[in-house]
Order: structure tokens, then sequence, then C-alpha cells
């Protein structure tokens, strides 16, 4: 029986892949798609300890990866649809009909973009619509697009499309941003970024890709369109918690509720990341969640907890 199954191979799940490894427990991480989550799309972190000047989250994962592989973890794809079992051991089921048993489980599977359910939306993800400046930003070059949301990621991603396309709107639902200080000011200052207040998307409009936007004032009800070329949308996360939540318990929002330790209400089972119901979701927050969980996954092997 393996020790510790780590689901999701993200910034928490390679964190705790790092020390699970150096209590000398025998680990395995299990990813759904590709290592590093929803980072490996950002163009630039600035803001890791350690790591003074711009780095790509692509980059930065590429070092998470060499460091969990020098430590001779193996990562699996593999997609994980439910977890049993009781104190004796757990079971892990994938899609593929496959299981395996283990001794303990960090759930670290993050978050996933939330969208707009504007009316067509469906229809144009992919062609126009986007959720990765960084990675599609370059089909829009020279262009006019929108980016919706108000965030760090919706500012961040705005600054990085700045230099490729001819314009930017960004669209926020409220009159004020909630992303950083520092970010606000650099988009502030950014002269092809133009900001729509308390205003909403309604209806995606368009023949084979996107051609405009219908929009709705949140104040006075108003409508307008909006002509853009692409839109990229940035106003929230979807936790990856449904395949485990009951009996896991988790929130109103299907965030998995831990204590302090990374516990979850089922005995042997931890969770780490932008899975779990936390005040801040960064980098920084998802490595020490990931560090906590293994901790607690080796107390409660020697019997400890």
């Amino acid at each position: 029986m393996l020790q510790l199954a780590i689901i999701g191979g993200g910034v928490a799940g390679l964190s705790a892949a790092i020390y699970a490894a150096r209590y000398g427990i025998e680990c395995k991480i299990f990813e759904q798609k590709a290592a590093g989550g929803q980072i490996i799309v950002s163009a630039n972190v600035e803001n890791y300890p350690g790591v003074p000047g711009p780095i790509s989250g692509f980059d930065l994962i590429q070092n998470f990866e060499k460091q969990v592989k020098s430590l001779n973890v193996p990562m699996l794809y593999k997609n994980c649809i439910n977890i049993r079992g009781n104190s004796d051991g757990k079971t892990v089921e994938f899609d593929d009909g496959s299981q395996i048993e283990a001794k303990a489980v960090i759930i670290a599977t993050g978050a996933s973009p939330r969208k707009l359910n504007a009316k067509n939306e469906a229809k144009f993800i992919g062609r126009g619509i986007s959720f990765c400046a960084t990675c599609d930003g370059f089909f829009f070059k020279g262009k006019d697009v929108a980016v919706v949301g108000g965030g760090d990621s919706a500012i961040d991603e705005s600054l990085f499309l700045s230099k490729l396309v001819n314009k930017i709107y960004v669209i926020h639902r409220r009159d004020q941003l909630r992303a950083s200080k520092i970010l606000q000011e650099k988009a502030f200052n950014t002269p092809n970024i133009k900001f729509l207040w308390s205003t909403v998307v309604e209806t995606v409009n368009g023949e084979q890709k996107v051609e405009s936007l219908a929009l709705k004032s949140t104040k006075d009800g108003s409508s307008s369109i909006l002509k853009v070329d692409g839109v990229f949308i940035y106003i929230g996360l979807i936790p990856a918690s449904k395949d485990f939540c009951p009996p896991i318990l988790d929130d109103k929002q299907g965030y998995i509720v831990t204590d302090s330790r990374m516990s979850t209400n089922i005995k042997g089972v931890f969770a780490a990341g932008d899975v779990r119901v936390s005040p801040l979701k960064q980098l920084i927050t998802a490595a020490s969640d990931g560090a906590v969980a293994a901790d607690s996954v080796n107390r409660y092997l020697i019997g400890l907890s």
C-alpha cells in the first residue's frame, strides 16, 4: 500500500511532494492534465519570495518539477474521480477504471476559471473567448480586446496584453478594482487600457468568431454594444472538489473545509492549495499549504494525530 497519494500536480501538490519525500514518505502525484496548474499560463511572476526578477509561471513550475524529480517522486497522469476508505487506508479511484490503495491522501486539485454565463459564451470559447492571455494573446496582435474582471489576474493579464493589442477594454461589474495597488497604478498609466466601470457582459455576438459584446450597466440598466475581436475572462475560480464532496465537507462555494493542519473531516484525507477554504489564494500560500499538509501526513502516519 502506498503511503501517500497526492491528487493534483500544481504548486500545492508539488510542494507537498517535496516535503513528504524529505520525510521519507513513499508518495506519488496523480495529475489530470499537466503539472503546474493555473500558474503555468502567467507571463510574469513577481511576488514569489526568493525570485527577485520576473519569471514566467511555466519556468517557475519547471524548477518545482526538477526538485520533485530529484527526490524520485513519480507523477502519473490520471484523473481521480473518487476517494473512499476508512482509517486502515484509502482507495483512490480513477476514470480509466483503475485504483490504488494509500494510507493517506492530499487533495491538491486547485480550481478552474469561472465562466461569465453570458449568452453565446460556450459557442465562442476558443473562437475569441479565452481564459489565458499568455496562451492566446499573440492571436490578437494589433486588435481590440476586452478583459472581464477587476482582480489581480485581470489587471496583470491586461498589462501583458497591452504590449500586443491595439486597445483593451477592462469590463468590471463594480466601480473600483480589487487588484493590488501597484497593478492598478500600472494599468491606469497604460495608455491603451480603458476601463468600463459598473458593467457586465450579457451577450457575445459574432458569426464564426467574436465580433462584439452586448453590455449592460449595473447602475442604470442601460445597454450598449462594444466591438472587440477577443474576450479574456478573469472573474474568479471554481474549486475542483465535486468528485470528493460529499463525504468530504465543503463550504457553499465548493471549497474544501480544513483545519490549520490541512485536515479534512475524513481522517487521513488532507487538502491544500486553491481547492480549500482560505483567505488568500497565491503561489506562496499554495506552497505553504502543501508543506503543512505533508507534515500533517507524517504525523498521521506515525500516530501523532
